[in-house]
């Protein structure tokens, strides 16, 4: 089924890097967007110029708590993912992480929205192999410092796994590797790696897709290859 022209999509961790760039594009593609952050590592500043858009609307909000909103599709891209952050507050980051995917998920259940997770390498942890296939479970210290975060991505995926298997709700998955950008040039990632889709929806167009081809002014991202 194609998609309407106001299908309505959240981006959690709107605010962030990756979430701006996503929501813009969103906006370019006619969607009307909802975009949902916290501000602990996000920016007001980066989604400064798209508070006067008619199809753009921003919330403060922890996903860590219940949201109730009425949207086709969910980007949950909220945590923070530098090392510097993730571990001032560890707590926090692992509530991020299971927390607000349980309840994304379960917003996405209740009103049948597909949803995507931004995942991250690390969910391999410390690896052996190099690089890491799909087959390849990792090797992750359950008790180190960054383990709020390495943990909490995988108990997210599971839980995104799992809601599919048991309720049938439509995700995707990618594992979003080393991000850089500078100011005046794009800078070389590795790129997105699938960690698995269910129920594939031709309607949106891809996830690398449209952050690959947005460009403001002082930001950038390069080319990925996961597709949602």
């Amino acid at each position: 089924m194609m998609r309407g022209f106001h299908d309505r999509v959240l981006v959690t961790g709107g605010a962030g890097f990756i979430g701006s760039h996503l929501c813009c594009r969103l906006l370019r593609d006619g969607y009307d967007v909802l975009c949902v952050d916290n501000y602990y590592t996000g920016r007001r500043n980066n989604i400064a110029e798209l508070l006067s858009h008619p199809k753009f609307e921003a919330i403060r909000h922890d996903i860590t708590f219940p949201l109730f909103v009425e949207v086709d599709e969910i980007y949950n891209l909220a945590c923070p993912a530098s090392p510097i952050h993730y571990q001032f507050d560890p707590v926090q980051t692992l509530k991020t992480s299971v927390h607000g995917a349980i309840n994304m998920l379960g917003l996405a259940k209740g009103i049948k929205a597909k949803i995507f997770q931004a995942s991250t390498s690390e969910v391999y942890g410390d690896p052996h192999v190099h690089p890491q296939p799909e087959s390849y479970w990792g090797n992750v210290n359950p008790l180190g410092l960054r383990s709020c975060y390495d943990e909490g991505k995988r108990a997210a995926e599971t839980f995104f796994f799992d809601y599919h298997r048991q309720h049938g709700v439509c995700i995707k998955v990618a594992r979003i590797f080393s991000a850089l950008c500078s100011a005046r040039s794009f800078s070389s990632v590795r790129p997105l790696k699938e960690a698995g889709s269910a129920n594939r929806y031709k309607s949106t167009p891809s996830f690398a897709f449209r952050l690959a081809s947005v460009t403001r002014p002082k930001a950038c991202f390069t080319s990925c290859t996961a597709s949602i």
